[in-house]
């Protein structure tokens, strides 16, 4: 697939810290990434020896640390144009990474934050997530149709199909070029945070991996739990308050 076709798939994570040596340090014991400068103020992320995102400083009149995921689409200002159209806004102007690609961070109708990108380099194949890579990919909103029928149109995901949680209402599973990629719910009422995404990193266990979160200085929000197909999960925090997610198989 060449680069100007790749649409829908997410393929590079940023977290935005207040401190990023020490999320450095935080994440290399939680998920065992390694770490490379690439520039004076970015340091990307590698797992299996493939680079997977990056860390870098908080950016101007942002205060909390948060992880971004990168989706590809053929044309960012397309994008960014469709997105205005939908009822989305702009929160990063549009702009060229030399010998990366092209990108911009946007919000949807709701207000979760992404990131479109078109990269220079031609996507690989789709692949199983390995241990160390980022899984699943979570959407809480208020409102998962709306949020549905937005994401379709801009990234062309499709349903794969919905569990009923009883009171936690609809669990929507989407999924792209033949592969889930990640959930979509409607938050109950009373929820300390706005519309999200929640990204998941795949790790060899999950009751290992929340023991090295506490002992790194991070929190465990919610689990270790098992989910439906008897995966399991825990939502957690790093020591600088940037909520992430870890996964087993």
């Amino acid at each position: 697939m060449a680069a100007t076709e790749s649409r829908g798939r997410f393929v590079w994570y940023d977290l935005m810290t207040s401190d990023p040596q020490a999320a450095i340090a935080f994440y290399t014991k939680v998920a065992g990434w390694e770490t490379h400068v690439w520039q004076n103020q970015y340091t990307m992320w590698a797992a299996n020896g493939r680079p997977l995102g990056g860390v870098m400083p908080l950016p101007g009149g942002v205060s909390v640390p948060h992880w971004i995921a990168y989706i590809t689409v053929p044309d960012v200002d397309a994008a960014v144009t469709q997105v205005l159209a939908l009822g989305g806004r702009v929160v990063s102007a549009a702009e060229d990474i030399p010998e990366v690609g092209r990108l911009a961070v946007l919000a949807d109708p709701q207000g979760a934050v992404f990131s479109v990108f078109t990269p220079n380099q031609p996507a690989g194949p789709p692949s199983e997530p390995a241990v160390g890579e980022f899984s699943w990919h979570e959407l809480g909103t208020t409102d998962f149709r709306a949020a549905l029928q937005f994401y379709q149109q801009i990234f062309g995901w499709e349903v794969s199909a919905e569990h009923d949680m009883g009171e936690l209402g609809i669990y929507l599973i989407f999924k792209h070029e033949g592969r889930d990629l990640g959930g979509m719910y409607t938050m109950p009422p009373g929820m300390p945070i706005g519309p999200h995404w929640m990204q998941y990193i795949r790790v060899d266990s999950v009751d290992a991996a929340v023991e090295r979160v506490r002992a790194a200085g991070g929190q465990v929000v919610n689990g270790p739990m098992e989910v439906p197909g008897g995966d399991r999960i825990a939502v957690c925090g790093d020591p600088q308050g940037a909520a992430f997610a870890v996964h087993s198989k």
